[in-house]
């Protein structure tokens, strides 16, 4: 018993995914539904439409079949007066008759018209003198016969060669009768004869089996009644119903079998002429069920017709509809698989011949467009993670390669490795001399020599910047290590010719340890250009990293993540220090300085993540957060009505960052903050440094009508070559000349030639460390335009500047006052 059940189970599964495979998506159903509904709309007009015409023809028919009943029943009525004239004539042409009429004999007479009647089966025999005065009758009285008279005598007055124009109808007692009047002739007329059939219900029958029409006779007037009918409820004949002057169609009558629909006609019996006479009506009635039975078979043929129609077109049109879908859905999957970025998959062609050109078409497109961007994000990725001028994987690739293998395994255990950075030794100098295309090939071939050096395959080599390259390897120990770095650098031993020029380089060459120093990609790479610039900077060659190298690095370590979180946790606070004109003591702007406030360790020195931060390449998120700081505020001050500007530090990395411009440029147009209210500074490290890369910078910066600075003036070993050719705005003189000048000749010798040097190339001067009324009063005596320090302002929150403004006051004029010895000397 279990098994019927199991199966029914399965054929119910089977069925459910049937209808779930062929149930309509909403496109599918905007196609079919639409001329579904149309289909059926044409269709149900069409049956509405036949049902109308054939309700019409079927009373047009039956009306036509209700006229020829009617005609019917006359030539029934013809025939039975055709039967009783034959009769009445052979009755007046017979002898024994005729003897009987001569013999005047009454009793002789009724025998005679008795014995007639019977055989023929007429119900009324009469004879009449010529005078149409009753002699002898059967079948009524004589005194009963006086009311026939007048119609009898208008038979046979009527002279008609036809039966039915000299037979008449008359009522006698509530009955119909059929009279004829015929003359009796001796050879003149002598009298008449009338015969008369009772007209009773067998007509109606005989009407019936011809016609299969519904037949009674009314009587109208003021006893309306029925005198014989063939309906099986004879009470709906007597309701009131509008007549023509003929006959009245249209009439619903309601019988058990169903509904039939009647005309009535008006008999002529010649009562008319009789006055008070009532007339006499026929009503015929033809099933209508009967008569829309072959054409409901039509109806139900058509029905079954529209009906397989639809179905038909129904599951044409859904068949169509998912023929056209299916490729539809196939982009659409295609378009998803694009959006998640897989372009390898090819986009299926549809074939024309089942869905048309159209949607072709549109699947080649796809494809197209598939092709040309799985070949734009090859390039793309290829430009992301490959050096376009080596070959080589690049920094991104290099850190994310770093990153996958600082990964612990399952069982926690982290693989060392060992990271090496290096650089060349002198290569800006080739570039200066010798121009950038050959620098390019000389980077080219140290690639080769290189890669050459590193044939293990799980060995990365890299351009991470310049003519920097790194090189991410296991670690098997420091000895290994070392010796495969001296063979990097063993390989850059021989000389390069390019051309006609031959080129001697060497490099320097930094490695640190993973997880020994660091366990992080970003940390690991500070630690190990740490380690390179040590050994450039002590012509070592070669050097792994030590902490030694930096004696706060403990601490850098943990700051390097703190430092990333700080700017999403809004950590970095905006301070601002003074700066003021040295003649008039108007407040001019202020310097922006970066605070941290650490949640834990309270506020952090600068020197003691700034430096830090220069050196993981973090630099460039500070300065972006300074910039954004700092041109808010000028927007703020700007909306408060203070005309100032705003002086911010840029670093060695910002300025060999190309996008800075630009940058800079989105700042000012967002918080509609004119450029020359900012005010960048640099130092001369970072101008020499790469001077043609930070010229380039500092030009776009100039067009955008930034004012530029030159920082620390006067301690580094700047060229007064370079410093011509930069478009700066103003210097600012080192606060350790400022410090010392009241007290040191020579340190205010170098202020003044530093003015004077500034001025006469149309530079604006500030001076750092203005802490004393007398160095104010000895600056502005040699000319210094701006001053910043203790003395002024100690650096504040931004949100402190304001009012800091409105409370400023500036030193009497007899406050400042020099020492006139001193001025002498100067």
């Amino acid at each position: 018993m279990s098994a019927p059940r199991y199966w029914s189970a399965g054929w119910l599964t089977a069925l459910r995914g049937q209808l779930t495979h062929w149930r309509l998506s909403g496109l599918e159903q905007r196609i079919v539904w639409p001329f579904l509904l149309l289909l059926l709309l044409v269709q149900g007009l069409s049956l509405m439409l036949v049902d109308r015409a054939v309700e019409q023809s079927a009373t047009r028919a039956i009306d036509r079949d209700l006229v020829t009943g009617q005609r019917v029943f006359t030539r029934l009525l013809e025939q039975r007066a055709e039967r009783l004239s034959e009769a009445a004539a052979l009755l007046a042409t017979d002898f024994g008759f005729r003897s009987a009429v001569n013999s005047r004999d009454v009793t002789t007479l009724s025998d005679a018209l008795e014995n007639h009647g019977r055989r023929i089966g007429a119900a009324l025999v009469v004879y009449t003198d010529p005078a149409w005065r009753p002699v002898a009758s059967t079948g009524l009285s004589v005194d009963r016969v006086a009311a026939l008279l007048p119609v009898a005598r208008m038979a046979g007055m009527a002279g008609g060669s036809t039966p039915a124009q000299t037979a008449r109808l008359t009522l006698i007692e509530d009955r119909a009768y059929q009279i004829v009047a015929v003359p009796v002739k001796a050879p003149r007329t002598v009298g008449w004869v009338l015969m008369g059939f009772v007209l009773d219900r067998s007509v109606l029958l005989q009407l019936a089996a011809i016609t299969d029409l519904r037949a009674a006779v009314l009587l109208q007037g003021a006893q309306p009644g029925v005198l014989m009918s063939t309906f099986v409820s004879e009470a709906q004949l007597l309701a009131p119903v509008p007549m023509g002057e003929a006959a009245a169609c249209g009439r619903m009558l309601r019988e058990s079998d169903g509904a039939w629909r009647s005309c009535e006609f008006v008999l002529d019996t010649g009562l008319a002429e009789v006055r008070g006479a009532p007339p006499l009506r026929l009503v015929l009635a033809q099933s209508v069920d009967e008569a829309v039975a072959p054409f409901h078979r039509l109806q139900l043929t058509l029905l079954l017709l529209t009906v397989v129609g639809v179905v038909v077109f129904a599951v044409g049109s859904a068949v169509t509809a998912r023929r056209l879908v299916l490729p539809l859905r196939g982009l659409r999957r295609a378009a998803e698989r694009l959006s998640r970025a897989d372009y390898d998959t090819p986009v299926r062609v549809p074939d024309g011949r089942l869905v048309g050109d159209e949607l072709v078409q549109l699947a080649q497109a796809f494809e197209s467009t598939r092709q040309a961007v799985q070949q734009r994000e090859h390039t793309i990725g290829r430009l992301a993670y490959w050096d376009t001028l080596t070959g080589l994987p690049n920094r991104a690739q290099f850190i994310d390669v770093l990153r996958a293998r600082l990964q612990p395994d399952a069982a926690g255990t982290l693989a060392p490795l060992a990271v090496l950075m290096l650089d060349l030794d002198r290569f800006k100098h080739v570039n200066d001399v010798l121009g950038h295309p050959l620098g390019d090939r000389l980077l080219c071939e140290v690639a080769q020599r290189l890669s050459s050096g590193c044939a293990g395959a799980d060995m990365v080599l890299a351009r991470l910047s310049g003519d920097e390259f790194g090189l991410l390897m296991p670690s098997r120990g420091a000895a290994h290590t070392h010796a495969v770095a001296q063979a990097l650098l063993a390989v850059l031993d021989a000389p390069m010719r390019l051309d006609d020029h031959t080129i001697d380089l060497s490099a320097s060459l930094g490695i640190a340890f993973a997880p020994d120093h660091a366990c992080e990609p970003e940390a690991l790479l500070g630690l190990v250009e740490v380690a390179m610039y040590a050994a450039k900077q002590r012509q070592a060659g070669m050097l792994a990293y030590d902490t030694s190298m930096d004696n706060r690095s403990s601490a850098s370590l943990s700051l390097l993540s703190e430092l990333r979180q700080a700017i999403e946790r809004q950590e970095l606070r905006l301070y601002v220090q003074p700066k003021v004109d040295l003649k008039t003591g108007q407040v001019l702007g202020g310097e922006a300085l970066v605070r941290w406030h650490h949640p834990q360790r309270g506020l952090v020195p600068p020197m003691e993540f700034i430096p830090f931060a220069e050196q993981t390449g973090f630099i460039r998120q500070i300065t972006t957060w300074m910039l954004e700081a700092g041109v808010q505020a000028l927007q703020q001050w700007q909306e408060a009505g203070l005309v100032l500007k705003l002086s911010i530090n840029l670093s060695t990395r910002d300025l060999l960052d190309p996008e800075l411009a630009q940058r800079v440029r989105s700042l000012l147009d967002r918080h509609r903050v004119s450029a020359a209210r900012l005010c960048l500074e640099i130092t001369e490290s970072a101008i020499m440094d790469d001077p043609t890369r930070a010229l380039q910078t500092l030009q776009k910066l100039h067009a955008l009508g930034v004012r530029l600075s030159i920082d620390d003036f006067g301690t580094g070993y700047s060229s007064l070559a370079y410093l011509k050719r930069l478009p700066v705005d103003e210097l600012k003189i080192d606060r350790s000349f400022v410090t010392n000048m009241a007290r040191d000749l020579a340190d205010a010798r170098i202020v003044q030639s530093t003015i004077g040097l500034a001025h006469n190339l149309g530079l604006t001067v500030v001076a750092e460390g203005v802490e004393t009324d007398k160095a104010w009063a000895l600056l502005a005596r040699l000319g210094c335009d701006e001053g910043q320090g203790y003395g002024i302002g100690r650096p504040m929150p931004q949100e402190e500047f304001f009012g800091w403004v409105r409370r400023w006051r500036a030193p009497e004029r007899e406050a400042l006052h020099v020492d006139t010895d001193f001025a002498q000397m100067l």
